[in-house]
């Protein structure tokens, strides 16, 4: 379901879309290229034309594809493959300089973070393709002879999502079956939509690549499982994580749920760097809902540090500080018909209000 996240200055000057719908921000390991980009040589190795990518390693300083403009920029002014203020993003290769006949790109959903979790599709999807292609901690979910039996394995550390998704397509483009895995879902706060649009970047079409995406289950739905039955009604999720998304706007959407009684599953509830976000999520909640309400907190779901608690929503702000709470950490907040019974959170879907049991 999540990532170990370990909250560095490499969140600030990433930028770039949290890798899953949990939103893995562990620190940039030190070593190969900065915030583990695919590097020039790698991109040759993909198969494209080789006359529009940077040599010059001060290019990019995350291997994320670069024109020939941006390699003349500065490397501090963008390090983790996203757009910066100076200049935007390029892709390095179009669809027109590779002359393979392009294989086949699945975008695979691991599920909650153990192996028993993973669907049978995603590993039937895995053992069909080439080569994988992923962020580490992911590819260390993945079973050990799925693995063994790919031609490849690619991965990097945090913060190459825009590098290492287009790394996936390159390797397509250049005739090859490729995977590119997540754990949780690829559509939710993952690499799914990024994988196409980056794709139409390049001037191609997802039929082109034969591109599917083979679902895994959501944090949420696998966090819920934990906690009992807490979001059999309307739900509405939404992520602290302000990479990509305005804290304004983040906060304007929990004032819309909290009024109107969803059950509210919340992602990336807390990091070192981010203690405002959860601070004022915790406010709004407050506002709309009695302190009462039951909240759900599952951290590190599939792992061997799981911790699961029911606790009330006025307990909530004073654990944004403890262990507890984390990036690996989902948040399930109940509605108003919310209620705890023998240690299971449930929400009524409304059967009491028609039926006799």
């Amino acid at each position: 379901m999540s990532d170990t996240a370990t909250d560095t200055d490499a969140d600030r000057t990433c930028g770039a879309a949290t890798e899953t719908e949990t939103g893995a921000e562990e620190a940039a390991e030190t070593t190969g290229p900065a915030c583990g980009a695919s590097t020039s040589d790698t991109s040759v190795s993909s198969g494209a034309s080789t006359e529009s990518t940077p040599t010059d390693s001060s290019g990019s300083a995350c291997g994320a594809s670069t024109s020939d403009d941006s390699s003349a920029s500065d490397a501090s002014t963008s390090s983790c493959g996203g757009s910066n203020s100076s200049t935007d993003e390029k892709v390095a290769a179009a669809v027109d300089d590779f002359e393979a006949d392009p294989g086949r790109l699945v975008a695979v959903g691991l599920g909650p973070g153990e192996p028993s979790g993973m669907t049978t599709r995603a590993k039937a999807a895995l053992r069909e393709v080439d080569q994988i292609v992923g962020y580490t901690t992911y590819i260390d979910l993945l079973p050990e002879e799925i693995v063994e039996g790919a031609d490849d394995v690619y991965s990097t550390p945090m913060c190459g999502e825009v590098s290492r998704t287009e790394e996936a397509i390159d390797r397509t483009l250049a005739g090859n079956d490729v995977a590119i895995v997540g754990s949780g879902d690829p559509n939710v706060y993952a690499l799914g939509g990024l994988a196409l649009e980056i794709l139409e970047s390049k001037g191609g079409t997802a039929s082109a690549v034969d591109f599917e995406v083979v679902p895994g289950v959501p944090a949420a739905q696998s966090c819920a499982a934990r906690l009992g039955a807490p979001l059999v009604n309307d739900t509405v999720s939404i992520s602290l994580s302000d990479h990509l998304t305005s804290m304004p706007t983040i906060e304007s959407r929990l004032h819309a749920v909290a009024k109107e009684g969803f059950t509210i599953a919340i992602y990336n509830p807390w990091s070192r760097k981010r203690r405002e976000n959860y601070e004022k999520c915790c406010e709004i909640l407050l506002e709309h809902r009695d302190p009462e309400t039951p909240v759900g907190i599952v951290h590190a779901a599939g792992r061997e540090d799981e911790e699961v608690e029911i606790v009330e929503l006025g307990e909530l702000p004073e654990l944004g500080e403890t262990d507890l709470v984390d990036m690996t950490t989902t948040l399930l907040v109940g509605n108003e018909e919310t209620y705890v019974w023998d240690d299971r959170m449930v929400t009524p879907r409304g059967y009491e209000r028609k039926y006799e049991y």
